[in-house]
């Protein structure tokens, strides 16, 4: 009983003492992190942070693997073929489910770039070229992965522009619930991202950003951020809103003042080839870096086109006959005879087995602000304009090619085909569908046999739904599923 008696006058002596430090004993940091806040306190330590950023969008969540694989897949330009891997099945045949784990992926790796990009803006640093510059990169990529949600997880703001979209994320929160925002609301984020981004970068592809706290330099190359990859990125964002002046002026601004230029065609293939990012301002706006170092191995997106890899996916004979004999786009395709026909294979991503450095995965690309460009001017009513672009294009793609001369709805056509054309394997496919509410009348299942398997236009299974592990957690977003789930 006496024992029992002191350590009862023992407890109740320290619970003063185990109140007063509650806070400090119970809310301890993590022992492997540092705080976020007061963590950076140079350019140096924010140009670090900046670097994991753009690590991120690396992941094969994102552009590794899986965004520009739905891009093809789930439209028309590549198919599975028979023994596959495995990987992407449910976006072949449309029949994904809440639980679905590649749409988590993309989901928490965007979200989780968001995150990083987050702590750069709101950095407490003093406004100087290097800060400023670096968050203008931060601003751009946030802006960058609220676009791809939102096409992900939402219907095109073309259909409707007014219903749910995604959540919105502004602050760095590890315990934020968001509801989702409606998508004008989405969109409105974006462009302002994309403007302040334009406004706070000083630097075009090429030029170094001076790192004052350690007297070094980091050069801006296609795989940073830069002025003009904001500004490109704004066009595309544009395109997909449907407000083509807008559209035209951002795509113009690219083309009258970055310098940048179309690959010539007689270096298209060595083009590809190349693994580095580059500072020269040929063709590569802005590109997700991979080199030996640091790869997703065999989570890569050339590992899944390859033989060398997987192989899963191979060209459909219907896009490869669209390419004319002397288009130099068909050069990046390999027509691969074999017992039971030609089959044709992805050759855009062509160092699986590179020791020295892998592929870079393209996200903006000169050829698609002319692009635009063109297409603008043909929805503004200006078919000189946009023949004019489209050809710029599609004459240097394919020697001997006289230019297009078109009008009306098959100008149009003729737009959208060469985006088809110059962008296979990329993930632009579906987005030009989906943004033009078309269905996907030639999608397959199969080539041999041909099993043709059309998407229609208003098939809710084109949007992905929201991932059942956010549902489960985020009350605020329990009742706002996207329809068909």
């Amino acid at each position: 009983m006496r024992t029992k008696y002191k350590l009862l006058l023992l407890t109740i002596s320290l619970l003063p003492l185990l109140m007063s430090c509650k806070k400090d004993f119970f809310d301890l940091p993590p022992y492997d992190a540092l705080p976020a806040e007061g963590s950076i306190k140079s350019d140096a330590d924010l140009n670090t942070i900046t670097n994991g950023m753009y690590a991120g969008l690396r992941s094969a969540n994102l552009y590794g693997r899986t965004l520009p694989v739905r891009g093809d897949l789930s439209a028309d330009n590549v198919y599975l073929k028979n023994n596959n891997s495995g990987r992407y099945l449910t976006f072949r045949d449309f029949n994904q489910t809440v639980a679905n784990t590649d749409i988590a992926g993309i989901w928490n790796s965007a979200y989780d770039v968001i995150k990083r990009a987050n702590s750069v803006i709101h950095a407490d640093l003093p406004s100087s070229t290097v800060v400023d510059q670096l968050k203008g990169e931060a601003y751009a990529v946030r802006a960058l992965m609220h676009f791809e949600l939102v096409r992900n997880f939402a219907s095109p703001y073309t259909v409707e522009p007014n219903g749910l979209g995604i959540p919105i994320v502004l602050e760095y929160s590890q315990s934020a619930r968001p509801g989702r925002n409606s998508k004008t609301e989405v969109y409105n984020q974006i462009v302002s991202d994309l403007n302040q981004a334009y406004t706070l970068m000083t630097l075009n592809q090429g030029e170094d950003l001076q790192i004052a706290s350690t007297n070094t330099s980091r050069t801006t190359t296609s795989a940073y951020m830069s002025k003009y990859a904001a500004k490109a990125l704004l066009a595309r964002v544009y395109q997909h809103m449907g407000q083509w002046a807008n559209a035209r002026d951002a795509a113009l601004d690219v083309v009258n003042n970055s310098g940048f230029t179309l690959v010539p065609a007689a270096d298209y293939e060595d083009y590809w080839a190349n693994p580095a990012s580059t500072t020269n301002r040929v063709e590569t706006i802005f590109e997700v870096s991979s080199d030996a170092a640091s790869n997703l191995g065999t989570n890569s997106l050339s590992n899944f086109y390859s033989l060398e890899g997987y192989g899963d996916a191979w060209v459909t004979n219907e896009l490869y006959n669209l390419y004319s004999a002397n288009d130099v786009r068909r050069d990046v395709i390999i027509a691969n005879p074999t017992g039971s026909g030609t089959i044709y294979l992805v050759n855009k991503y062509q160092n699986t087995s590179n020791p020295a450095d892998k592929d870079d995965t393209k996200v903006l690309r000169y050829a698609d602000v002319l692009l635009i460009l063109a297409e603008a001017y043909a929805n503004l009513g200006d078919e000189t304009n946009a023949r004019s672009w489209l050809n710029e294009v599609a004459t240097n793609r394919i020697e001997g090619f006289s230019g297009y001369t078109s009008s009306g709805a098959q100008l149009m056509s003729d737009i959208i085909r060469e985006r088809r054309l110059e962008f296979a394997f990329e993930g632009y496919r579906y987005w030009d569908l989906l943004r033009l509410n078309l269905p996907i009348s030639n999608h397959l299942k199969s080539q041999s046999p041909l099993v043709v398997f059309p998407i229609a236009a208003n098939d809710p299974m084109r949007i992905f739904p929201i991932p059942q592990h956010e549902i489960d957690v985020n009350e605020n977003i329990r009742d706002q599923q996207n329809p068909g789930y």
